[in-house]
């Protein structure tokens, strides 16, 4: 299932999980989340592409499609007769001969983190195997200006959270746009809609009256009474508005409802007011601000408040939403507002986004690629192979298809592009033993210089990773010879039925 997605021409896919939500993608972290999946040795494959997931936020098909030609390899190994015990052994030679030839191979250097050229040029790569449509030219400059906007003095400290992602029916992607701070897609309380240089409180509560937990009756005996009631209630928010406003407060952020009297003192002190229902939103806000959620209300302590440059509503493609702008180096903030015609097509983006996103957390940890577009791949099977033939013990079938089980990436984008297999690979092959960077070029089956013709780069790192984690799993199910499966204790079941009282009493 994961295989038809590899790759620029991969098949899209329907999931549909246990909720009934549908899932347009050809992402297989999003296939191996919502799936439920039974088999225990499958399972083990799926927990060591959610590593991948969450150490490189990438590759996690390479790491399903590497497995599994490793344990068909594997199966072919014991049919003919070899002990598992071996087969693991060579598996191993091989995955340290693969570490060895990661330092060997000629590699593609990113010189500037902060250039968008050279970084959106390694971002797409990334980005144009699950795009649904071809929009990755469009997409990735903005993935690496929103990445270069947040990236703080040391790069090593980059944070991927600070890239938010805000999602807008209608338009198209084109109409997609890089705005600098955090987007709110919701209209202000009341009618301050800017504030500058202002202190910001964030509450996690009602910012309203609240009620008597007892159902009391209230005697009035004339109008004077009435009229004091009512401004005791009127005199307390007050009160709390006015705390908020000597505290030095120009805007407020509320997580539950805001009263009609909150909002009338809220805007005689000149206070924006920001409402929001979802409490992940309220955290974001907070500490895209650097303030503290407050679950009481009142005053609150200097400590307790956030800081932000601006505040602000702007109407962007004729909906109003709240910009949220901080320039701090330690919290520098940007958002990609994503347009799209279908909630599914702006879902599947976001998932885009954010490994472009992840892509450039590596990249300021590591700045070398590898060839991609099957060069790598196909550089890895034939030294590996020719390595096996050196090896004299039994290890050395075991090393030959370990060799082989690489093939499988560079074979399978050429299935997926509906190209001739046999021919193109043995040309691929022999190509690549002239020169290490030659990949394949999916369009027309040509076999061209990856980096410098096609550009097209794997992450050194993500890559090595995955076929660790691939490998991680193989061998762990190769040691594993029994499946028993615990059946839960008790009798057999009583039948079905009306039964009569004292049914178990009666003599047989």
């Amino acid at each position: 299932m994961t295989r038809t997605s590899l790759g620029p021409n991969g098949m899209n896919k329907f999931i549909i999980n246990h909720l009934d939500k549908l899932y347009l993608t050809k992402d297989s972290g999003v296939m191996c989340r919502e799936l439920d999946v039974n088999h225990p040795a499958v399972r083990l494959v799926v927990n060591s592409s959610k590593m991948q997931e969450s150490e490189c936020g990438d590759n996690t098909n390479y790491v399903i499609t590497i497995a599994g030609e490793l344990l068909n390899n594997a199966e072919a190994l014991i049919k003919a007769g070899l002990h598992p015990t071996e087969i693991i052994t060579g598996y191993e030679k091989g995955l340290t001969k693969v570490f060895e030839l990661f330092e060997e191979t000629k590699k593609m250097e990113v010189e500037n983190i902060k250039d968008e050229k050279e970084v959106a040029k390694v971002i797409r790569p990334v980005i144009a195997t699950k795009m649904i449509q071809r929009q990755d030219s469009f997409l990735a400059p903005l993935i690496a200006e929103a990445c270069i906007k947040t990236c703080p003095t040391k790069p090593e400290l980059f944070n991927e959270e600070n890239v938010r992602i805000a999602k807008m029916l209608g338009g198209s992607i084109y109409d997609s746009q890089v705005i600098n701070g955090m987007v709110v897609v919701r209209h202000i309380e009341g009618a301050i809609t800017k504030a500058e240089n202002c202190k910001v409180a964030v509450f996690n509560c009602p910012l309203d009256t609240i009620g008597a937990e007892t159902k009391d009756t209230v005697l009035f005996k004339n109008a004077d009474e009435l009229l004091g009631y009512s401004k005791t209630e009127e005199e307390n928010i007050e009160n709390i508005v006015k705390g908020i406003v000597d505290a030095g407060v120009k805007a407020v952020v509320v997580g539950g409802s805001v009263g009609n009297m909150a909002i009338h003192y809220l805007d005689r002190y000149k206070v924006l007011c920001l409402r929001t229902l979802s409490k992940f939103e309220l955290r974001r806000i907070a500490k895209a601000v650097g303030a503290t959620p407050l679950v009481r209300l009142g005053t609150p302590l200097p400590e307790e408040m956030g800081y932000a440059d601006k505040i602000q509503v702007e109407e962007i493609g004729s909906q109003k939403c709240v910009v949220i702008t901080r320039e701090s180096e330690e919290n520098k903030m940007s958002t990609l507002l994503v347009r799209g015609a279908t909630s599914n097509i702006l879902d599947n983006t976001e998932k885009i986004i954010e490994d472009g996103v992840n892509l450039y957390k590596s990249l300021c940890k590591s700045n070398l690629f590898v060839a991609g577009a099957g060069a790598f791949e196909a550089f890895l099977s034939n030294t590996i192979k020719d390595y096996a033939k050196t090896v004299t013990s039994l290890d050395q079938y075991s090393l030959e298809k370990f060799g082989e089980s690489f093939e499988v990436i560079p074979r399978t984008i050429v299935e997926n592009a509906g190209l001739k297999v046999s021919e193109i690979m043995s040309n691929l092959l022999s190509k690549n033993r002239e020169d290490v960077t030659n990949g394949l070029n999916y369009k027309t089956g040509e076999i061209k210089n990856s980096i410098s013709d096609l550009e097209v780069f794997d992450h050194s790192e993500t890559k090595k990773w995955a076929i660790k984690f691939a490998m991680d799993s193989v061998i762990t199910i190769l040691k594993v010879d029994q499946i028993v499966v615990s059946k839960p204790a008790g009798g057999p079941k009583a039948a079905q039925g009306g039964q009569k009282a004292g049914w178990d009493n009666e003599e047989m």
